[in-house]
């Protein structure tokens, strides 16, 4: 399947033959844009090439009205007078040339004096146009050939943009020539896309008239007309500090319609298995052959009854349980619930006051080769992938892990007995740690499936592999991908898995398709990360554009654009009851997301590098964040709710955004409970067990 281009929408690609329903009605996400200036269209050569594009289509009778319209009858209908389509995305994307390249500094000084000269109430938001301004003038320069002048430019006014946009405006900075500009993945980002700004209805209209004075500048004008879309709110004009909190998106920040759409946050009604747990409780007792013992039982079904009436309770914000067809339970799968249900009922409460005992795995003797690291959802496994393409798989129970019977064997096992699958098992197998071969490339994530029978494994060498367990083998490679694989997760409910990967994609997929079952096409830059909802129903990604998107699996359609994010984005954690999103990234920064409308709550800082692991308590009330910097750091996620109005949120276009500028601790945050520096090991992976131990691996660097 050929991969979409980057200026084309975030949609969704399906596979038909997908267990997934594919015929509803695709989500309409064209805003309508606010325009400066009414737009002329004289160049002969962009009609021409948009009559190219309609015979392509055959769409006839739209090309002779257009004909007609602009006398164009003279252009012939035969392929040979017709361009290429390189030649027509050449005209249609081209920039238009201004002839004298001298005015590109005076047109952009003038607009800095302007902005600079304006009121402290409206400077804020005019100043978020300098930057996309200065972008398409200096490619503007670079097309036309005016090398000179671009190289003065961008050195006279490149370092005057915000930080974040520093390593973007390297890159432009290699830019120097019109070839260059072919298949350079941020130019020809900013070519095909609009460059989104939030503005006040007065700071907009304060624009409208400087550049309707400024007409001498007609480049500022094409520039504003062409390249930018203005999503202008009602109200009072943003301050520096909740602008700062929505910037640093490659292409701007996210629009209000980017979020419109309804996001069904709660978690699934769980099937009832309510009587199950009872009897098992009571042979677990009878088993234990103590007398005089038999009131306690009765205690433990009192404890019981409530956890599974609550968990019964349907929410109003989840989606009805037949919305993404899941797989139903088995057997197995229902005593695994009575047993996790058992442990979360010893779950330690924790809070400020009785913060998580820590185990923590270090690596050694691998400096600069592991690659990812992964605990399975009960902590009996972990896994870690090497850069050699080997990856190992280590049990941490008593338990070895043991390899299936051969065929000949199984042949004489009772398949009738309860424990068949004990039998299946052949003991003189059993190892501590289990090598898997078959990446050519290195492992950049592992995941293990719920029922931890399969695990998948993702590549360099653009492939995903599905391992079994049981047998310790490869069962499938799955390959949609055509460049490295960063992140592979399987969803909570088994079945489905989500892959992202540099070829700016995150696909869905099932265990038994080869294919994908939908491509979710949108991000700029590399899907560096992605993790399923609870409800399995959504998939969030993060991306090195800076940007989180959250995606429907049904219809395949983005539902929220999430921008505040000042670098890439490596991890991603849904809260407990999947209202909230963290994410985590190169800018050291903690972000806290409200999924209902898409708003940034909460800006944690304190990391000092990389933040490369998050995980929320099994109760919800901390947050967990692990980073390069070898520190895990403990959030309080709780108080950091209740500080927020929730409803106040909902109705403000401009949230205020908690954090380090709320006051706080001598640590600076004032959600930050507690740090836990190691000697000089980098923290990989976090997991919190049922029972709310919080587990961490890191590979050891010597300084």
């Amino acid at each position: 399947m050929a991969d979409r281009p980057v200026n084309a929408p975030a949609t969704a690609v399906t596979n038909n033959s997908s267990p997934v329903p594919a015929s509803l009605p695709p989500q309409n996400n064209s805003p309508s844009t606010e325009k400066i200036v009414p737009k002329d269209i004289s160049d002969k050569s962009t009609l021409v090439a948009v009559l190219q594009l309609l015979r392509k289509y055959n769409l006839k009778t739209t090309e002779e009205i257009l004909r007609k319209e602009a006398n164009l009858t003279d252009v012939p209908d035969s392929a040979d007078g017709a361009q290429t389509d390189s030649e027509v995305s050449s005209v249609l994307s081209a920039y238009k040339s201004e002839g004298d390249p001298e005015i590109y500094e005076a047109a952009y000084m003038d607009l800095k004096k302007f902005v600079e000269g304006a009121l402290d109430m409206y400077k804020h938001e005019l100043g978020l146009i300098l930057y996309p301004v200065f972008v398409h003038m200096y490619l503007e320069l670079v097309y036309n050939g005016h090398e000179t002048r671009a190289i003065e430019f961008m050195n006279k006014f490149g370092g005057e943009q915000e930080e974040w946009y520093e390593e973007d405006i390297k890159t432009l900075a290699r830019v120097t020539k019109k070839e260059h500009m072919k298949g350079n993945e941020l130019t020809d980002t900013f070519k095909s896309s609009e460059f989104i700004i939030r503005m006040s209805r007065d700071t907009l209209s304060l624009l409208k008239r400087h550049l309707q004075q400024e007409r001498k500048h007609s480049i500022l004008l094409n520039i504003v007309q062409e390249h930018l879309y203005f999503d202008m709110y009602e109200g009072v004009a943003r301050n520096r500090q909740q602008i700062q909190a929505t910037a640093g998106g490659m292409v701007g920040e996210a629009s209000r319609q980017d979020n419109k759409a309804k996001v069904y946050y709660g978690l699934l009604k769980e099937p009832d298995i309510q009587y199950v747990p009872v009897e098992e409780e009571e042979e677990g007792e009878g088993g234990g052959g103590g007398e005089g013992q038999g009131d306690r039982p009765k205690k433990k079904k009192a404890k019981k009854d409530p956890l599974f009436s609550k968990k019964a309770k349907s929410d109003p914000n989840a989606p009805s349980n037949d919305r993404m067809p899941l797989p139903d339970l088995k057997d197995a799968d229902k005593l695994e619930k009575i047993k996790a249900m058992r442990e979360a009922s010893k779950r330690v409460a924790l809070g400020p006051d009785n913060l998580p005992s820590i185990c923590f795995y270090t690596l050694l003797n691998t400096v600069q080769t592991v690659t990812c690291a992964e605990i399975a959802e009960d902590t009996s496994l972990l896994a870690v992938g090497f850069s050699d393409s080997v990856l190992k798989v280590w049990s941490l129970l008593p338990q070895k892990l043991r390899a299936m019977k051969s065929a000949d064997q199984l042949a004489d096992i009772d398949r009738e007995a309860d424990d068949v699958l004990v039998r299946m098992m052949d003991d003189r197998t059993a190892e501590t740690v289990r090598v898997l071969l078959g990446h050519r490339g290195p492992v950049y994530r592992a995941s293990f499936s719920p029922d931890r029978t399969l695990m998948l494994s993702c590549s360099e060498d653009s492939s995903i592999r599905l391992w079994s367990l049981q047998t310790w083998t490869c069962l499938v490679s799955y390959r949609g991908h055509v460049f490295p694989i960063w992140d592979v997760k399987f969803s909570p409910h088994g079945h489905y898995f989500a892959s992202a990967a540099h070829d700016r994609t995150a696909r869905l997929w099932s265990t038994d398709h080869h294919q994908p079952l939908r491509i979710f096409a949108g991000h700029y830059s590399d899907v560096d990360v992605v993790q399923f909802h609870p409800n399995s129903n959504y998939i969030a990604t993060g991306s090195s554009d800076r940007s989180v998107r959250l995606w429907d699996c049904v219809s395949g359609n983005p539902v929220r654009l999430m921008t505040g994010h000042k670098a890439p984005i490596y991890s991603l954690c849904f809260s407990v009851d999947g209202r909230f999103l963290a994410s985590g990234g190169a800018d050291k920064l903690i972000l806290i997301w409200d999924l209902a409308h898409g708003h940034l709550l909460a800006r944690l800082t304190g990391h000092t590098s990389t933040v490369h692991a998050l995980a929320f308590t099994r109760d919800g009330t901390l947050l967990a964040s692990g980073s390069l910097d070898c520190s895990i750091k403990l959030w309080d996620f709780t108080h950091l709710v209740e500080d927020v109005s929730l409803e106040d949120v909902n109705v403000s276009h401009n949230p205020d955004v908690r954090g380090a500028a709320s006051g706080g601790n001598s640590n600076g945050d004032p959600y930050l409970l507690r740090s836990y520096p190691t000697k000089s090991t980098p923290i990989m992976c976090l997991h919190l067990t049922r029972r709310n131990l919080l587990m961490a691996v890191g590979m050891y660097q010597q300084s």
